[in-house]
């Protein structure tokens, strides 16, 4: 992310709806992203459960074959993941994460991840990141797998979902 999407100064932190508890954790989380914040990803939505991440392939992101290497597109989907994972004040690592490289990426494409919530149960849950091309090409699919660990963004809040 370049900039995180509002000022975390203007949530009132007593009246989370689902909504803009989602948005507030992805405020608190990106102050610390220094990995998206360094690959110039950007969180361009946020709801719980889902979340939607982009990024342009930079020169040191290319491989010696001239394409995005593999593992930038693993972590721009890791990204996406872990925003959605986070998204209900309930702070969540990643368990497992997997990816299936179907296209490649090339220098100065913008990529878009869109991760999306399959399951939620006690404190883990599964979710699907669809990584594309600008144009709506899939390039690769992600399945993570997450864990809570116990602690929450804003522990005054009562517990969502």
């Amino acid at each position: 992310m370049t900039e995180p999407p509002h000022d975390p100064q203007a949530h009132d932190p007593q009246a989370h709806d689902p909504q803009s508890m989602a948005q507030a954790c992805a405020e608190a989380m990106f102050q610390d992203d220094h990995a998206s914040q360094a690959l110039g990803v950007t969180l361009e939505r946020i709801a719980p459960g889902a979340a939607r991440v982009s990024m342009v392939v930079t020169a040191n992101m290319v491989n010696g074959h001239g394409l995005c290497h593999g593992g930038y597109i693993f972590t721009l989907a890791d990204s996406a993941f872990a925003y959605a994972c986070n998204s209900y004040n309930e702070r969540a690592v990643a368990r497992d994460g997997a990816i299936t490289f179907l296209r490649p990426a090339h220098l100065g494409e913008r990529l878009v991840a869109e991760a999306s919530e399959r399951l939620r149960a006690g404190r883990g849950g599964i979710y699907d990141v669809r990584v594309m091309r600008q144009d709506g090409g899939v390039i690769a699919e992600f399945r993570g797998h997450s864990r809570q660990i116990g602690q929450r963004f804003f522990p005054s809040e009562p517990r969502h979902g």
